[in-house]
């Protein structure tokens, strides 16, 4: 079955390349090509496709509001935002804004076929150049968000994580013996941590972390 693509750049001469790379990938077809947002959202209605080629840093209606309108017009189709930007912040509002993939304008057919195959089986795709920088930013996200939240509740990162460890059901002395300290280390933080809290039994403190949104229900 022939997956249908949309190509959305301001460049004629960058879509232009773009087709032919998809139309040697066996099982690709191009059904129609956009020159900015505005006109994408016009044309996906139509045309329905697959998968969306898109660029981000485009006249008048650019690539990352368009997502954001995508996801209420035709959020069947894929997005695989193929651009020369790497710089961090962008890629991570273009994954939070609803792309599926993000790929480097100077990659090779090989990859691209990668991508487009990776999205046809409902995956995502980044470009090997911009996946250690992704990972990073998410994992510094991680960290500082940690950070904030110790903050908040007046609790050190160590306590965090034990007060964690302690809504999660875990008994002292496998706290002790996961995070390599003594069973009196671990308690000495559990009860600075009762005392900032101002909370004195395991199901209050459950309930603190589940409001807060220290730890979710699934845990």
């Amino acid at each position: 079955m022939t997956c249908n693509l949309l190509l959305v750049d301001d460049h004629s001469l960058i879509r232009a390349g773009v087709r032919a790379l998809v139309l040697d990938i066996p099982g690709y077809d191009v059904i129609g090509e956009a020159s900015d947002g505005a006109q994408l959202l016009e044309m996906v209605e139509k045309l329905c496709p697959d998968i969306i080629l898109l660029d981000i840093s485009m006249k008048h209606t650019g690539g990352l509001e368009a997502l954001q309108r995508l996801k209420a017009v035709r959020p069947q189709s894929k997005v695989l935002i193929l651009s020369m930007h790497t710089d961090p912040a962008l890629i991570m509002q273009a994954l939070e804004s609803g792309a599926h993939g993000y790929l480097l304008k100077d990659t090779t057919a090989n990859e691209l076929e990668h991508a487009l195959e990776a999205l046809r089986n409902n995956e995502r795709y980044l470009s090997p150049a911009i996946a250690h920088t992704v990972i990073t930013q998410a994992l510094t996200r991680v960290q500082r968000t940690q950070s904030e939240q110790a903050q908040t509740h007046n609790l050190t990162a160590r306590q965090l994580e034990i007060f964690r460890l302690i809504v999660r059901g875990k008994s002292t002395r496998e706290i002790a013996n996961g995070l390599g300290l003594s069973i009196k280390t671990v308690e000495t933080h559990r009860s600075q941590i009762m005392k900032r809290l101002q909370i004195y039994d395991v199901a209050g403190l459950v309930l603190f972390a589940v409001r807060e949104q220290i730890i979710s229900l699934d845990d």
